[in-house]
């Protein structure tokens, strides 16, 4: 019977103390996590005791070094505002004018106001990325619509220093520019990705001004959208489409300012040179998110012959032309003599002396509508199908003469 008591009590011994120890250690865990999470509350929470007037900042910092924030870093000393200067005519209808319009030129203020008509004022600003360091110069590629028209250049670092720049060259088909600088003081140079490379999807930031320098190295994020989007571009002058060209579209938010920044991808490499964004489509239908890139394969290709040639040699034909269409629907059949079928094309408004265009035979009114056998529909089509081709290139052009199909070979010569 003492034998059988004894182990009783053993077992109820056992029992207490596992039950004890069930206890404390749930106990210990529930006031171990429980005071964690009651510590991060009271990190992100504002306290509900205590006197008031006494709110403190949270000693609890986040540090986040992602991707795309080391890719900003890689890039941002090496992207610059450019900021175009021209010169500004003053109104004739001022006030110096009126009086001078009245009292003749003796007014001693018309010299003044001469020289204030010749003093250059900032007329835009821009954009542009710092890429090559070489014998004492550094490079920047911007869009040559934010160096058009200017008669002096400036460029101002991401340190906020500003440095006078010069044209090196520009290409009005591709929009693209590129300034050179002193590079004493340059420290940061950008380095390019293949643009061939990306996919749809894939993070990408753009870098540059929007707005102008005020708000210089700004960055914003998005995706790629879309490769190898087929755009027109436009002469500037006259705003008639006179090619296409091949972009990256981001829904990365590009403003104006931004022209000439890079497109950036997650290694720190400059995938693209943003050139524009959509705003609305042809009906006028508002749209967001549609930007659009000059790919970095393209750009180098351009800004190497710039650097080298200080110009881009594309081949020539030494004509002048307008699209079909703008031709009426008579006028193709009676003065064109056009077969009903024939509703495309482009027509030749004149032919240069001495151009391989006259010497191969073309004339004027004739009306080109194929390239090596690809149809030409308009003007665009035939600058997009003549600069795929090199200087010294043999092409066959197909075109219409009085209601009669013909063919021309013709070798193809460099632009002046």
């Amino acid at each position: 019977m003492k034998s059988n008591n004894t182990g009783l009590w053993k077992i109820a011994l056992v029992a207490l103390i596992s039950a004890f120890i069930g206890v404390g250690l749930g106990f210990w865990g529930f006031s171990h996590w429980g005071g964690l999470a009651n510590s991060n509350t009271s990190t992100n929470t504002a306290p509900v005791n205590g006197k008031a007037g006494t709110t403190q900042v949270s000693n609890v910092t986040v540090k986040s070094n992602n991707q795309m924030t080391t890719a900003f870093k890689k890039v941002k000393g090496s992207v610059v505002s450019v900021i175009n200067y021209q010169r500004q005519q003053q109104d004739d209808d001022s006030l110096g004018a009126l009086f001078g319009s009245i009292y003749g030129n003796g007014d001693d203020n018309s010299n003044s106001s001469d020289k204030n008509n010749n003093k250059l004022q900032e007329s835009s600003e821009g954009s542009g990325l710092i890429y090559s360091k070489q014998n004492g110069n550094a490079y920047i590629v911007t869009n040559n619509h934010v160096v058009a028209g200017s008669e002096k250049l400036e460029v101002i670092l991401s340190d906020g220093s500003k440095i006078a720049a010069k044209k090196v060259g520009t290409d009005s088909l591709t929009d693209l520019a590129v300034l050179s600088v002193a590079a004493n003081k340059i420290h940061d140079v950008a380095a390019f990705g293949n643009s061939d490379a990306v996919t749809p999807g894939e993070s990408v930031i753009a870098i540059g001004s929007p707005l102008g320098s005020k708000y210089a190295t700004s960055v914003t994020a998005g995706i790629i959208s879309a490769k190898n989007r087929t755009i027109d571009t436009t002469d500037e002058k006259t705003g008639q489409v006179t090619g296409q060209a091949t972009v990256l579209q981001t829904d990365t938010a590009i403003n104006p300012g931004n022209s000439g920044g890079p497109l950036v991808n997650a290694a720190g490499q400059v995938i693209g040179i943003n050139s524009m964004k959509l705003a609305s489509s042809t009906d006028g239908t508002s749209v967001e998110g549609m930007g659009f890139a000059i790919p970095s394969n393209e750009v180098v290709k351009i800004i190497n012959q710039l650097v080298q040639n200080g110009k881009i040699q594309r081949p020539q034909l030494g004509i002048k032309v307008i699209d079909l269409d703008q031709v009426s629907s008579k006028q193709q059949r009676t003065v064109l003599k056009l077969p009903e079928n024939v509703n495309e094309g482009v027509l030749v408004g004149s032919v240069n002396a001495n151009s391989v265009a006259r010497q191969s035979g073309l004339r004027k009114y004739d009306v080109i509508v194929a390239l090596d056998n690809k149809k030409v529909k308009n003007v665009a089509d035939l600058h997009t199908q003549l600069y795929s081709h090199n200087v010294g290139d043999n092409i066959k052009l197909q075109f219409y003469r009085d209601g009669k199909e013909q063919t021309i070979n013709v070798k193809l010569t460099k632009t002046d």
